[in-house]
């Protein structure tokens, strides 16, 4: 067992020590690692940022869609960091208003004014027509952090979260107004990060002129949609076909909405009907964070590890900062795309050690357990375990065979007895790099899931 370690420690010395390497030079990385390269990127003028340079840039239309119930703590970080390099956005949302000098735009005019006046969805918005900001004091944010541990589809009985599904179906008519001749339409969330470079990247993948929908897919019943918070993308001909198809139809798809929880449902459900599927952008497209995404999930046969990142959701403006910062050193340094692989080696693994103070890991099984050291122990002896945290208040011991990186542990939540300080996280730093090698083991030389990208992965022993 020690001569397996310290052989596994020596191969992933070699491995990330390539990639470390390449961090602080000009060199891209290996062919058998990431053999697509980038087109040239330039940093924007007067300023000591890296901006990819894409002859699609100026015809892409970013939508950020957030609430009065969270613009102001969540929106501002996106000024600051991917929006710096997006020439054309707009932030949509349930009230007007200016934040650091952009325009955020209630996008519910487009919904009929009998649902406004009266459906139960609407009380908010009725308070922030009345009284503005002063009409949302008692509404709580939803922080990425509770969004992530909880799911999204959860948090039905909060006011905004209610509202926000009446964005979806205007918002379409109000994009395509704003830029009628942009080739792609891409939506996200306040918390969601997005990786411009790699988008641009992407979307060249697509022929802008047919109709396409690209999004994370889930389900709701039979209707397939693209995942609102890990963003989605419509093309100018899918905008256009969406737009004038519920325009004839506007108390059909409302009646929809209203008897379903999520407006990125019926979203899917326009689409649906005027034959436009989805196309299912995962792993490009991300409906967790890193911090929560167990690296060696798999979804209709695909992994994430291998394979270039576009998004990322339930991010906290602290981890979009932190993201912004690694992906500019990447792209000052690389000619390269930045995959899951990347984030995970170079940006999760140095956060992570035997022992971590008032962290909480998101290890899930339970058992009682007299100290750290003991649960530890508990760990170490299940083969299978990759990480672990201890409650000292109730003796708890948490592990899980998944890895997960998690969050500064929260002041307290509900239900578990976790208390800030209480909480200490740790893991079996040796597995951890085992479970990295045998991801990066099954990378082969594909980029994308993409109509240009292939269907078949081609393999390459190493």
């Amino acid at each position: 067992m020690a001569h397996r370690t310290f052989l596994c420690r020596l191969i992933l010395v070699a491995v990330f020590g390539v990639c470390s390497i390449n961090i602080f030079t000009a060199d891209s990385a290996p062919s058998f690692f990431l053999r697509y390269s980038k087109p040239s990127a330039h940093a924007a003028p007067h300023q000591d940022i890296f901006c990819p340079q894409s002859e699609i840039a100026e015809d892409v239309l970013v939508i950020l869609r957030t609430g009065a119930t969270e613009s102001r703590q969540k929106v501002p970080v996106h000024f600051q960091t991917s929006l710096r390099c997006v020439p054309n956005f707009a932030i949509f949302s349930d009230m007007d208003e200016e934040i650091e000098g952009h325009a955020v735009e209630d996008v519910l005019g487009g919904v009929s004014e009998g649902m406004r006046r009266e459906h139960a969805d609407f009380e908010l918005y009725r308070q922030l027509q009345t009284h503005g900001r002063a009409g949302i004091a008692d509404q709580k944010v939803i922080t990425a952090q509770s969004g992530s541990s909880k799911g999204d589809y959860m948090n039905t009985e909060n006011l905004g979260w209610k509202l926000d599904k009446w964005k979806f179906l205007p918002m379409i008519d109000r994009a395509f107004q704003r830029m009628p001749t942009a080739k792609w339409f891409v939506f996200i969330e306040a918390d969601t990060y997005l990786n411009w470079n790699n988008l641009l990247e992407y979307l060249h993948n697509f022929d802008a002129s047919k109709p396409y929908y690209i999004g994370k897919h889930l389900y709701i019943q039979d209707v397939e949609f693209g995942y609102g918070g890990a963003g989605f993308a419509l093309s100018n001909p899918a905008m256009r076909k969406v737009s004038e198809h519920r325009s004839v139809r506007v108390k059909d798809y409302e009646d929809f909405t209203a008897s379903h929880w999520v407006g990125d449902c019926a979203l899917g459900k326009v689409l649906e009907d005027v034959k436009v599927p989805l196309h299912r952008a995962f792993p490009h497209f991300q409906g967790d964070s890193p911090a929560t995404l167990d690296p060696a999930t798999t979804k209709i046969d695909r992994d994430a590890w291998c394979f270039p990142v576009v998004t990322y959701h339930h991010v906290s403006p602290a981890e979009i900062q932190e993201l912004w910062d690694f992906e500019q050193q990447w792209f000052k340094r690389h000619d390269i795309l930045l995959r899951h692989r990347d984030i995970f080696t170079q940006h999760i693994r140095p956060q992570i050690s035997a022992e971590k103070a008032h962290w909480d890991n998101m290890s899930d099984q339970e058992f009682a357990a007299k100290s750290f050291s003991a649960c530890h122990n508990i760990c170490e002896n299940d083969k299978e375990c990759m990480q672990y945290a201890y409650e000292e208040s109730n003796k708890r011991c948490l592990i899980s065979h998944a890895f997960r990186l998690g969050y500064a542990a929260p002041e307290k939540e509900k239900g578990k007895g976790k208390e800030h300080g209480e909480i200490t996280s740790g893991w079996m730093v040796d597995r951890v790099d085992e479970l990295f090698l045998k991801l990066e083991s099954k990378c082969g030389i594909r980029d994308w899931f993409s109509p240009k990208g292939g269907s078949i992965m081609h393999r390459r022993k190493r």
